[in-house]
C-alpha cells in the first residue's frame, strides 16, 4: 500500500512537473516576444514550433534530470526544502546546457537560445514554489496521522529512546512508531508513550503477527552479535531492516558513504562541496561575483591606493601569507592599513580596536572593509572564494590547532572574503572557538542559497567588531 502510494504521489510530481514546464514555457515566450526587454523583436519562430520542442525534447531532458539529481525521492527522506531547491537548479541547469548542446548540433539558429535561458530561471522559480507547495500539503496530512509509515524500533537503550522522541516531535515526516522490543523487565512499561511489546526474542513472531513497514535496530554495541540474526528475521519477513548505529555521535549530521571495490566506507565529515557539480557552481558563482565586484568597486580602489600612497611611505598593497584549501599557503591581498612593520611582527601581531600601528586611512577602510577589496584577484587566482572560512596566519594556525578541537575542519573549503561567521560578528578579537563552530556549520551545510544570504547580510549588516 506504502509502495503504491509512494508512486501515485511520482506520477502526481511528474504531471505537475510537465505543467510547471509549460507555463514556464509560455512566461518565457511572453517575455521574450511579446515584450522589448530583451531588445526588438524582428521575426521569430511561432509559439507552435516552441511547444513541438518543448514536448519532444524539452520536457524528457527535464524529467531525467529531475530523476538523476533524486527529485523523485520519497519526500521523507528529502533532507530541507534548500537542499531540494538546490537539486532543481542543477537539473535546470543541466538541462539547459544539453539543450543548447542539442540545438547547436541540429544547426538550429532560429531557436531562441534567450527564451530558453528564460524558460530555465522560470522553471526553478516554479519549481520550487511547486516543491514547497506539495511539502506543505503532506506535512499537513501527516500531522493529522494520514499517509504514515509503521515502524518497530528494536532497542532497549538512549539511542533508542532518543529516535522516538523526534519522530513524535515530527509528525510531518509521517512515520509512527507502534512498538519497542526490548529488555524482558521493560515489558508493558512505556517510553515516550510507545509500549514495550516484546523482547528481542519475539522479533520472528511479532513481525508475522503485525504489519510494520520499517524496522529501525537501534541496539547497543554489546548486543551486535545479535545483529546478523536481527536483520535475517526482517528481510525473512519481507520488512526493511534499518540499523541506526550506537556510535552515530561520531558520525556528521549528514553521513555519505564511499565505496573501496565492495567495502562501505563512512565518511566521518559531509562536505557538501566535495560534490562534482558544487563545486563547479561555486567556481562560477566566485568568478561571475569577482569580476562584477572588480568592475563596480574599481574607482573604490583606485581612490583608496592614491589616499594609501599619500598619507604613508610603503607598498600600497599588502601581501601575507595565509593557510587556504587544503592546508596549502597562499599569499593574500590587502590594501595596506598599518604602518610598515619588521616580518615577525606581522606573522604574530594581532589588531586591536586602538592599535597605534593602524594609519588613519587604514583605520576607514578597515572599519568598512574597503581593505578587503583585492581579495577578488585572489579569488581569481583561485586561492579563495568570495564566500567560505576567513583564512589565518600559518603561527595561528599551528597554535589553535592544537588548543581549539576541530579547527583544521574549516581547510576542506576554499577560503573566503566572508563567511558565516563574519556575518554572526565573529570578526576582530572575538571567540575563536565560537568562530569556528559557525565555520564548521558552513562546511557541512553549504548551499547556494547559503551563500547568497551571507553576501546579502554582509553587504547590508554593520559590524561592530570590524576594526
Amino acid at each position: 500500500m506504502i509502495k503504491q502510494n509512494q508512486q501515485f504521489l511520482n506520477a502526481i510530481l511528474v504531471l505537475t512537473d510537465v505543467v510547471i514546464i509549460l507555463f514556464a514555457l509560455l512566461t518565457a515566450f511572453y517575455i521574450r516576444f511579446k515584450t522589448t526587454i530583451f531588445g526588438p523583436i524582428g521575426g521569430y519562430l511561432g509559439f507552435g514550433s516552441y511547444f513541438i520542442f518543448t514536448l519532444f525534447a524539452v520536457i524528457p531532458v527535464y524529467l531525467l534530470f529531475f530523476y538523476f539529481f533524486g527529485l523523485y525521492k520519497p519526500f521523507r527522506n528529502q533532507k530541507s526544502i534548500f537542499s531540494e531547491a538546490t537539486s532543481i537548479i542543477k537539473a535546470n541547469l543541466m538541462s539547459f546546457m544539453v539543450l543548447v548542446a542539442f540545438l547547436f548540433l541540429i544547426n538550429q539558429p532560429d531557436f531562441s537560445r534567450i527564451l530558453l535561458f528564460l524558460l530555465g530561471i522560470f522553471g526553478i522559480i516554479y519549481g520550487i514554489i511547486e516543491r514547497a507547495l506539495i511539502r506543505a500539503m503532506l506535512r499537513l496530512i501527516r500531522s493529522k496521522d494520514h499517509n504514515l509509515k509503521h515502524i518497530l524500533v528494536v532497542g532497549d537503550n538512549d539511542l533508542a529512546f532518543t529516535f522516538i522522541k523526534k519522530i513524535k516531535a515530527k509528525k510531518y515526516l509521517g512515520y509512527s512508531v507502534r512498538g519497542l522490543l526490548g529488555r524482558k523487565e521493560h515489558l508493558g512499561q512505556e517510553i515516550e508513550g510507545t509500549r514495550f511489546v516484546g523482547t528481542f526474542n519475539d522479533l520472528e513472531p511479532i513481525l508475522t503477527k503485525h504489519n510494520f513497514d520499517r524496522v529501525v535496530i537501534a541496539i547497543s554495541l554489546e548486543y551486535f552479535p545479535k545483529l546478523t540474526e536481527l536483520v535475517d528475521i526482517c528481510e525473512n519477513a519481507g520488512i526493511k531492516a534499518e540499523i541506526l548505529p550506537d556510535y552515530y555521535k561520531y558520525l556528521p549530521a549528514k553521513p555519505s558513504v564511499d565505496m573501496i571495490d565492495d567495502l562501505p566506507i563512512i565518511n566521518i565529515r559531509y562536505v557538501p562541496l566535495d560534490d562534482t557539480f558544487n563545486k563547479f557552481l561555486k567556481v562560477v558563482e566566485d568568478i561571475l561575483i569577482s569580476i562584477i565586484a572588480i568592475i563596480i568597486t574599481s574607482p573604490i580602489m583606485l581612490l583608496t591606493a592614491i589616499a594609501i600612497k599619500i598619507e604613508s611611505p610603503g607598498p600600497i598593497i599588502f601581501k601575507q601569507e595565509r593557510i587556504g584549501y587544503k592546508r596549502k599557503p597562499f599569499i593574500m591581498y590587502k590594501f595596506r592599513s598599518m604602518k610598515v612593520q619588521s616580518e615577525k611582527d606581522e606573522e604574530t601581531g594581532w589588531t586591536t580596536p586602538n592599535d597605534s600601528r593602524k594609519t588613519k586611512v587604514g583605520d576607514f577602510i578597515r572599519k568598512t572593509s574597503i581593505d578587503e577589496l583585492p581579495q577578488f584577484f585572489n579569488v581569481l587566482k583561485g586561492d579563495m572564494s568570495v564566500v567560505g572560512p576567513r583564512p589565518e596566519r600559518p603561527y595561528f594556525v599551528d597554535k589553535f590547532r592544537k588548543e581549539i578541537p576541530k579547527y583544521m575542519v574549516k581547510h576542506q573549503v576554499r577560503p573566503g572574503l566572508t563567511g558565516w561567521a563574519q556575518i554572526h560578528g565573529c570578526r576582530g578579537n572575538t571567540s575563536i572557538n565560537k568562530r569556528i563552530q559557525y565555520d564548521i556549520e558552513y562546511v557541512e551545510n553549504w548551499h547556494f542559497g547559503l551563500d547568497v544570504i551571507i553576501l546579502f547580510k554582509t553587504v547590508f549588516k554593520s559590524n561592530k567588531n570590524a576594526y
